[in-house]
């Protein structure tokens, strides 16, 4: 039978601390924990712009755009006439400008850039932060996010706190033509799950876009922590508050849409240039990294909002 060794220093043999200078070290690329799926921006359909403003002609709304006439009996012979009025000042969308200036020692680019580029991977963890403080930004931002424009009518309150199969019920009847997706708090789309659970009716899951999605009444809920907890990404008390959207997207369908500038010069991506700034005297290489973007809801019925969502609520099951 073999024998263990239980004392490594008795062996006469080269020792792991020296052979290790010899080694290649498998590396990981730069890995940034604070990075989401940013579904929103995947799930939402985008417009380009050309001049970077965009206007929202609405029809003033009443019953029916127009009266027509419409009986196999007719009462009259005379045909309704008329026209639809437009709105005279239309609201219009002027894109945000999110910006950041990235440098790179270019001495540290010459020597250190082996197996992984240096300005591609400060560039790439920039543009995903850029990409980041977009799709907050499509959410909270004072002038166009989300969730500063909903109508008064297309806001509801939670019946208990908790986020209920009838509240999300609630919704679907604010956003009642062509839903897209519902978008909420991982926290908020848990609480929900436990509201299911409790009642026997767990969500159906599918497979969207490479996403896992739990589904309520054939609907995806798509999470996104940039719609705060209590004012946060990740709250430390087990409760709190939250909100929970249900969006129709697409300018054919009078949805929500995320803008973006088209054709831009040094475009890296969708409303994204990276531009190369020069090199300083002390040889550090500058990139400005911009990104213009903005939201608009077509029409007031394209988004709804449940509000004071309490994400802490529990259950025992027996």
């Amino acid at each position: 039978m073999a024998h263990e060794i239980a004392n490594t220093d008795s062996i006469v043999a080269l020792g792991a601390k020296a052979a290790y200078n010899l080694a290649n070290v498998t590396k990981t690329k730069p890995q940034y924990g604070a990075l989401t799926p940013k579904w929103l921006t995947k799930f939402l359909e985008f417009k380009g712009l050309e001049t970077g403003i965009y206007r929202v002609n609405k029809v003033v709304e009443g019953e029916t755009p127009l009266d027509v006439l419409c009986s196999q009996t007719k009462k009259s012979d005379i045909i309704p006439e008329g026209y639809i009025e437009y709105e005279t000042e239309p609201r219009e969308y002027r894109l945000n400008s999110i910006s950041t200036i990235i440098n790179v020692n270019t001495a540290i680019e010459d020597v250190y850039s082996a197996p992984y580029d240096q300005v591609q991977e400060q560039l790439g963890l920039a543009i995903e932060s850029l990409r980041e403080r977009q799709e907050s930004q499509l959410i909270n931002n004072d002038d166009y996010g989300l969730l500063k424009n909903i109508a008064d009518s297309q806001r509801i309150q939670t019946r208990n706190g908790a986020p209920t199969p009838d509240d999300m019920d609630e919704l679907i009847s604010k956003v009642w033509k062509e839903p897209t997706f519902f978008l909420a708090h991982p926290r908020a789309i848990a609480a929900f799950e436990r509201e299911c659970t409790k009642r026997g009716v767990p969500p159906v899951t599918v497979n969207i876009a490479g996403g896992n999605f739990i589904t309520w009444r054939g609907i995806p809920i798509v999470p996104t922590d940039k719609l705060l907890v209590d004012g946060l990404k990740n709250p430390k008390s087990q409760n709190g508050k939250t909100n929970i959207l249900l969006i129709r997207t697409g300018e054919a369908k009078r949805g929500v849409i995320g803008l973006f500038q088209a054709g831009l010069k040094n475009e890296h991506s969708r409303g994204l240039s990276v531009r190369f700034r020069g090199i300083d005297n002390k040889g550090v290489a500058s990139y400005l990294l911009s990104l213009y973007c903005s939201a608009a809801i077509l029409a007031d019925d394209a988004i709804a909002v449940l509000e004071d969502v309490e994400v802490g609520e529990y259950y025992d099951y027996d």
